[in-house]
This record gives C-alpha cells, sequence and structure tokens, in this order.
C-alpha cells in the first residue's frame, strides 16, 4: 500500500484508526466502571497487538467519559502515551437548558476551553491532532486560526484538521492558518458511496442526488489532507447484523461481501475495509468497535486485496444498478 498523506508530514500512524466512541459506558451521566475500564484496556490492547497505533475520539463521546476512560488505561501504562496518536474533536455542543438548542461553536472561548477539558480527561499534556467535528455556520475563520495558533505555541496541540468539512470550508479557514490543515474526516463506507457517485455523475441528471460536496476528495488529494473514513463498517451491516428493512442492494452486497470474503478466506470486515483502502485517495478507515475479536477481524484487511473487477462489483452491487 501506498504511504498515508499523514505520513509526509512526519506521523508514523496506522493504516487503520481505532474509534473510541464505545468506550466509557454509554451516553449518560452514569461514572465510568472498573469493566468500563477493563473494556477500554482490551480495546487497546487488540488494536495494539495488530498494529493499530492510532485512536480517535471526540469531546462528546460518551459526554466525556470515552476520554475519561482511555485516560485511566493512560494512567495504568503511561508508556503507552509516546507510542500512540490521539486524536479528538470538538465544537459540537449538546443542550445545556431549555432554551439552548443542540448547536455547533468554533469560538475561540469553546475551542480552547474544550482543549482543557479533552487533555485533563485524557490526563496527556498534548494532543497529537485536533479535528473540529462539524461545520459551524458562525465559524469566523480569523477567530479559529488565532486559537489554532495559541494552542501549537502552547504545546496543547500538534496538528490540526477537520471533519465533514466540503473543499470551499476547508480552503477558507486554510487561507487563515499558519499551519496545515491535515485531516478530512467524512463519512464514507460500501453502504455510504456518495463520495464516488458525485465523480461518477458529473455531467448527468443524477447529480442532482448527489449530496457530498463535489471537488472534496480531489482537493484533499491536491492538498495532501488525510481523508478518514468515519462510520467506514456501515454499522455491520455487510458484516453480520441483521439486514431486516435494508434495501435490497444492501442485502445482496452484504451477500456478495461474504461470498468474497469466504473465497479470500478472511472476514467481510476485511473486504469492507479493503474496498475503501483500495482507493487511491489512500483513506485511512476508522473502524469503530471496541470489540477485540472485530478489531482483529479488521485488522485482516491489511493482508487484503481486491481486484478492479472485485473492487467494482461491490461498488456496482451497493448502488443497486448499472453504471451509466
Amino acid at each position: 500500500m501506498k504511504p498515508l498523506p499523514l505520513h509526509q508530514y512526519g506521523l508514523s500512524a496506522s493504516r487503520l484508526v481505532l474509534g473510541c466512541m464505545g468506550l466509557g459506558g454509554g451516553w449518560n451521566e452514569h461514572p465510568i466502571t472498573k469493566e468500563d475500564v477493563k473494556q477500554a484496556h482490551e480495546a487497546i490492547e487488540s488494536a495494539l497487538s495488530v498494529g493499530i497505533n492510532m485512536f480517535d475520539h471526540a469531546d462528546i463521546y460518551a459526554l466525556g467519559k470515552a476520554e475519561k476512560v482511555f485516560g485511566e488505561v493512560l494512567k495504568e501504562q503511561p508508556e503507552l502515551r509516546e507510542k500512540i496518536f490521539i486524536q479528538s474533536k470538538c465544537g459540537i455542543r449538546f443542550k445545556e437548558s431549555p432554551s439552548a438548542p443542540k448547536r455547533y461553536d468554533f469560538s475561540e472561548e469553546h475551542i480552547r476551553r474544550s482543549v482543557d477539558g479533552i487533555l485533563t480527561r485524557l490526563g496527556v499534556e498534548y494532543l497529537d491532532i485536533l479535528l473540529l467535528h462539524r461545520p459551524d455556520p458562525l465559524m469566523d475563520p480569523e477567530e479559529v486560526a488565532q486559537v489554532f495558533k495559541e494552542l501549537k505555541a502552547s504545546g496543547k496541540v500538534r496538528w490540526f484538521g477537520v471533519s465533514n468539512m466540503s473543499a470551499g470550508q476547508i480552503r477558507l479557514l486554510q487561507s487563515y492558518c499558519d499551519m496545515p490543515l491535515i485531516i478530512n474526516q467524512l463519512e464514507m463506507s460500501l453502504a455510504k458511496i456518495g463520495w464516488l457517485e458525485t465523480g461518477v455523475h458529473v455531467n448527468q441528471e443524477a447529480a442532482k442526488e448527489s449530496v457530498f460536496p463535489e471537488g472534496t476528495l480531489e482537493y484533499c488529494r491536491l492538498e495532501n489532507i488525510q481523508i478518514q473514513a468515519w462510520g467506514s463498517l456501515a454499522q455491520g451491516v455487510f458484516s453480520g447484523r441483521s439486514l431486516e428493512g435494508q434495501p435490497q442492494s444492501l442485502k445482496q452486497t452484504a451477500e456478495l461481501v461474504q461470498e468474497m470474503a469466504k473465497q479470500k478466506q478472511t472476514t467481510p470486515e476485511a473486504i469492507v475495509l479493503a474496498w475503501l483502502m483500495a482507493h487511491p485517495a489512500g483513506i485511512q478507515p476508522v473502524i469503530g468497535t471496541a470489540n477485540p475479536v472485530r478489531i482483529r477481524a479488521c485488522a485482516e484487511a491489511l493482508n487484503t486485496t481486491l481486484t478492479r473487477e472485485e473492487w467494482y462489483a461491490l461498488y456496482v452491487s451497493s448502488r443497486g444498478r448499472e453504471l451509466p
């Protein structure tokens, strides 16, 4: 496989990222338990055992408990910190009072406060990468650039990126930032193929159905921005989850994934992730599971290759109709 765009910045990150949203015991106010810490230990150890050294967080995951339980593991194994890459996200705020709606907040004050909270919960002195979670319509790019500059100068954050942003939004923010924005995390999977359809439907009526921002994939490739895929396993729809109520195209694709996995003597997860990683953009899948068995199943993707015909067979099956 080609080096990841991240590697060009001196970050020897793994091909897969372990998403930590499932850690911490749930999205509630309950305190973390010994079982929660044990689960985190097992997930991290399983990831490291198959070569995964990058971990994805957000300040909202399990209402902050995902970072807190991860921090408990680091407290017990402090030597791990310098062996791994930790990224977290900020910018989403839930309802804090009856009159305050869920909203996005890229204000200087909120970003600064969020980073301090992330570092405290993780029990670390710095984040390798901070991502802005979802676009804030009220974003002042100059204000964001200023707080990024402060966070880097203080040593609290080493690199910056975004999540769920279009090429135009990244370009606007980058024009004010002294440092490069090195990641864009987007929903991409064999079930969410808008990132492919947008390109295929150029100069066609079907383009009206596309919601993925045109030119975003190409912009990230041109600017050496690492594309990370959240939801890369499509919530398990191709690897064992119930298919009741799913479109026929996804049911057929799940059968094809199972068939390919059997032929290649690998796991369904490996087929799904290998399909993403076969794209020349160097997509880095974020796998959102804390289950050690599934983590190991995902790692099989590193040794799984697809022919062009197999890749297209999966794509065409997922779209549910022949290519134009």
